[in-house]
Parts: structure tokens; C-alpha cells; sequence
């Protein structure tokens, strides 16, 4: 039996059903076959771990020696020249020369006492009159430490301990029940004074604080002829009629 397509073809006979499907699936086996082969030199070229130590990446890292970061040398001699001396600040050191800042506020006094305006002739004088501050002014080395006492204490005092004989026995629970005790007898004191210092208020009292409004008196009208207007007109004009109610109010 023929084990591939092609070399059916290449006899000259037609391929039947039954061969196309053997001839497939040893394509098939074949292309398997190469998949596995491949996995498993793949698997052998990467790098295992090794026992007891994780997995490193592919990355080989560095010997014990080596130190990650910046490297930042040391010009000050280290551990053995601190231990050897101790390098102190000296107060009246004349090896440091530093350069004073301006005194702006003399040289603007005297560019304007000498008549300048304008930004420019500021800044010529500034150049052609270069003023310093003096060391006095700038430095604070020369004042002196602070003079504290020899037994001052820094930081916060501490807060005094609570004795424990007095948290077991509830001492404090007692005092508070005693305070909230006098405070309610100060207060029914305080009540029984105010309702005795009152007078007791009667309704006439009240009305007289109060009082009512007044009512106006009306006369009394038919309900269904209140609407109804004036039929007769008994005053001769209008200004009799002006005078009439002018005199009724």
C-alpha cells in the first residue's frame, strides 16, 4: 500500500478514499512527531533550578562582592580618622574667606541721594559702588552656642502615672457620681429659688400683660340686604352729603 498522496499520483491510478485517509493521518503522525521533538529540545536547552535555590531567570547574577547602586566614595577618611579625632567647627577660623552679600539698602540710599531715577543708572551705580554687608551681619558662628542650664531637660514632660490602687478600687468613678450628685443639688436649688422669687400669674395678670384685642361694634343688617346699595339720596348735593359724614365720624 502506497504512504503518500504523491506517490499515488506518481503511479498514474486514481487515489480512492480509503488510501487519501491512511495517507493523512501518517501526515498527521508525522507533523506530531516533529511538535514533540521540538518540546523536548526546547525543554533541555532552558535552565532548570536547582535544588534548594529559586529559578534565576536566565540572568546570571553577580559575585558576593558586588555592590548594587551608587558608588559614593568617602573623602572624610572614614570609621578610623573618626575615631582618631573629631573634626569641631572652629568659631575663628580665617582660612574661610566668604564673599558678602550686597548691601542694596546703602546703595540705594546713596543713588538716590546722588539723584538717580531710572533702573539704569541703578544698576551703573551698583556696578561702579560695590557695597558689602558686613560679617557681623551675615555670620552666626561668632554669637556662640546657646547657654543652657546643665540640668534642663528637653522634650515634653512626661505625664505623672496613675496609681493603680485607686483604678482597682474605681476611685475616680466614685468622685465623678459625687460631682454629678452636688451638680443636681445645685440645680434643684437654683429651681426652688426662681419659683419662690415669682409671682404666681393670674388671668388678670395675663391680660393685663396681654391684652385683647378691642372689638369694633357693628349694628346689626339683614344678611341678604348688606350688598344693596342707596335708593334715595335725602341730602340736597354732594358737599351736604361731605359734611354729613365728616360730622357722623
Amino acid at each position: 500500500m502506497p504512504k503518500d498522496v504523491t506517490e499515488i499520483r506518481n503511479q498514474g491510478k486514481p487515489a480512492s478514499l480509503k488510501s487519501t485517509r491512511h495517507c493523512s493521518f501518517n501526515w498527521q503522525q508525522k507533523i506530531a512527531r516533529k511538535s514533540e521533538n521540538l518540546n523536548k529540545t526546547h525543554y533541555r536547552n532552558v535552565e532548570k533550578a536547582e535544588v534548594g535555590k529559586p529559578l534565576r531567570n536566565c540572568y546570571t547574577l553577580p559575585g558576593f562582592d558586588f555592590a548594587y547602586g551608587l558608588y559614593i566614595p568617602r573623602t572624610d577618611g572614614g570609621v578610623p580618622e573618626a575615631i582618631g579625632h573629631w573634626n569641631t567647627v572652629d568659631q575663628n577660623r580665617t582660612d574661610f574667606i566668604q564673599k558678602m552679600p550686597r548691601d542694596f539698602i546703602t546703595m540705594n540710599r546713596g543713588a538716590l541721594k546722588a539723584g538717580y531715577t531710572t533702573a539704569r543708572e541703578y544698576n551703573l551705580y551698583y556696578k561702579n559702588k560695590d557695597i558689602r554687608r558686613k560679617e557681623e551681619e551675615c555670620t552666626r558662628l561668632k554669637k556662640g552656642p546657646l547657654k543652657l542650664p546643665a540640668d534642663m531637660t528637653f522634650g515634653i514632660p512626661a505625664r505623672p502615672p496613675t496609681p493603680i490602687f485607686d483604678i482597682l478600687q474605681h476611685r475616680y468613678k466614685e468622685l465623678w457620681m459625687e460631682q454629678q450628685r452636688a451638680l443636681t443639688v445645685a440645680q434643684r436649688v437654683e429651681t426652688k429659688k426662681l419659683q419662690i422669687d415669682k409671682p404666681h400669674e393670674t388671668r388678670t395678670t395675663l391680660l393685663r400683660k396681654n391684652p385683647q384685642p378691642t372689638k369694633e361694634e357693628s349694628f346689626w343688617h339683614l344678611p341678604h340686604l348688606e350688598k344693596v346699595g342707596p335708593h334715595l339720596s335725602t341730602l340736597p348735593g354732594r358737599d351736604a352729603r361731605k359734611k354729613a359724614s365728616s360730622a357722623s365720624h
